[in-house]
């Protein structure tokens, strides 16, 4: 159980013979208990239930409205985890849902959670959760040398394949994204401060422009982060402001989610692509991002720049940590010349935690600042 009221807990948690467990709460607070994990740097962590989020699935609402029901209803459970005292600026969260709205092939649904907000897609989510799935006992009958484990996202089905020995899951972990594709190409755009550039926009279950970070004045590897996330931000905001982005099947995913900063190196190589994701509310990515390098295959494979099957490395510009991706499959989505798109991280377990609300702290929702 994820998320209940009050409580003595478990006995786990008796220090010195007192019989009491740690850490006490208002008998009417709430216990949250996560999973807590990382792909690439980037953290994850998971809530393995939800019960407002199970009941409003049994109620029949599809995972896109689940999402909004939950923003409406029951932020406060992402902001307690995410932000400060509990998480951080760079906390990023995932919701495991079971029953109504996983009923549709899938092993699990999942709600993705940040600092600002709820996305659609997480590629470093998806591999991570690949792992959780199979280790927590989601998957009824898992197969060795690898098992497929189907999740659904508020973007769609996207498939994680997770070695496993008969005992545990391990690495790396891949996965098969939703169709994705280039939205728009050498797109100019005014940004303050910057002048006119030329971005791509890439779908990989989410909206990012792209742009070499030369364009800003800045180099991706070396220029100070705050420097980087800064230009990256400004150039989110131009391109809301001066582009409109349709989705095939819904305009509830029809936002962009950030811009990536890239070395320029599209072209096919076998040395590693750099870049660096700011995403939601200047949020960095400490991975190369997973549904980021959905995107830019997509944008890569649209500009004849690599062929299907034809494997690329990313190179995180924060922590060093790779990703690698290709377009394994050709396919439409709506009017769009689309790819299915293969991504390969590792994700890897920190620990569990129990948390605790009590009523009367002032702070118990949690706060941000910049």
């Amino acid at each position: 159980m994820a998320a209940q009221g009050g409580g003595d807990g478990g006995g786990d948690g008796d220090v010195g013979g007192a019989g009491r467990a740690l850490p006490p709460h208002s008998p009417s607070g709430v216990v949250l208990q996560t999973v807590e994990m990382h792909t690439g740097g980037e953290p994850l962590r998971i809530i393995p239930r939800l019960e407002a989020a199970e009941r409003a699935a049994a109620a029949g609402l599809s995972l896109l409205s689940l999402r909004r029901e939950m923003a409406a209803g029951h932020d406060h459970v992402r902001r307690a985890l995410m932000h400060e005292p509990r998480g951080h600026a760079g906390m990023y969260g995932a919701v495991v849902v079971r029953g109504g709205a996983a009923a549709e092939g899938a092993h699990l649904a999942v709600l993705f959670l940040h600092c600002a907000g709820y996305s659609a897609m997480c590629g470093h989510a998806v591999m991570a959760l690949g792992r959780f799935a199979l280790d927590y006992g989601l998957v009824p009958a898992p197969a060795r040398p690898e098992t497929a484990v189907r999740l659904l996202c508020p973007c769609g089905p996207v498939t994680a394949f997770v070695p496993w020995d008969g005992h545990r899951s391990g690495n790396p972990v891949r996965f098969h994204s939703v169709p994705a594709f280039a939205a728009v190409t050498d797109l100019a755009i005014d940004v303050p401060g910057h002048g006119k550039v030329v971005v791509d926009i890439g779908y990989g279950g989410t909206f990012y422009a792209f742009l070499s970070a030369e364009q800003l004045g800045l180099d991706v590897c070396s220029s100070k982060i705050r420097d980087l996330v800064g230009a990256a931000s400004a150039v989110t905001e131009a391109v809301k402001k001066q582009f409109k982005l349709h989705h095939p099947e819904s305009e509830d995913l029809a936002f962009l989610y950030g811009t990536i900063l890239t070395d320029g190196k599209d072209a096919f190589s076998e040395e590693p692509t750099t870049n660096i994701c700011v995403f939601a509310d200047e949020q960095v990515d400490r991975s190369p991002t997973g549904s980021g390098v959905t995107a830019r295959i997509a944008l890569q494979y649209h500009k004849g720049l690599i062929q299907l099957d034809q494997p690329r490395t990313f190179w995180s510009s924060t922590t060093g940590s790779l990703f690698t991706g290709k377009a394994v499959k050709a396919t439409k989505f709506g009017n769009y010349n689309a790819v299915i798109v293969e991504v390969s991280g590792e994700a890897f377990y920190t620990g569990t935690a129990t948390f605790t609300v009590e009523e009367e702290d002032p702070l118990k929702h949690g706060f941000s600042f910049k």
